[in-house]
């Protein structure tokens, strides 16, 4: 089968996102994507318990890609925001806000040159990414909801945009 891999480098950041079963959804479709790396931050679970044990409901989820997509984790938002401009990463942030745009539509308003590397994050699903992030991200995207209901399970919506973001690329 053959590959297709465009340069991007994509990292995806998982912030406060509290179920075990998403984050382990989340490493399963990162790999999938081709993701580099992954973030974890705050109240995330990482595959790792505060044991040193691997998440066995974890590994039953992601099927062992949690060994395989490098990961880091980080106490806050601010430590892995350093990280992330220090390495020239520009910022997508998943959510529905008045200044979001379409998620196939981060190409129109930065040219390709300025976007080989990109950070998609994502935040819990009740409470959404906080102003400080949104406030801090390059481009905020939304995917377009056409039934009843508001959102899409956070997990979903991560895939969705993760192969979105490289298929425009």
């Amino acid at each position: 089968m053959k590959k297709y891999y465009n340069m991007i480098s994509l990292t995806l950041v998982l912030y406060n996102i509290r179920s075990v079963h998403n984050v382990g959804s989340f490493f399963r479709t990162a790999d999938g994507a081709g993701v580099k790396k992954i973030i974890i931050i705050g109240h995330t679970p990482t595959p790792i318990d505060r044991f040193g044990r691997q998440r066995t409901d974890m590994h039953k989820v992601a099927l062992g890609a949690e060994l395989l997509v490098p990961w880091e984790y980080f106490k806050t938002w601010e430590e892995a925001y350093s990280l992330l401009r220090a390495n020239g990463a520009k910022i997508i942030a998943v959510e529905q806000d008045k200044r979001s745009i379409l998620y196939t539509e981060p190409a129109g308003r930065q040219t390709k040159e300025c976007m080989d590397k990109v950070a998609i994050i994502l935040g819990p699903e009740v409470e959404g990414l906080p102003e400080e992030i949104l406030s801090n991200a390059d481009t905020i995207v939304e995917i377009p909801m056409y039934g009843q209901k508001e959102s899409l399970n956070v997990a979903v919506a991560g895939g969705i945009v993760m192969y979105g973001i490289r298929t425009h690329f």
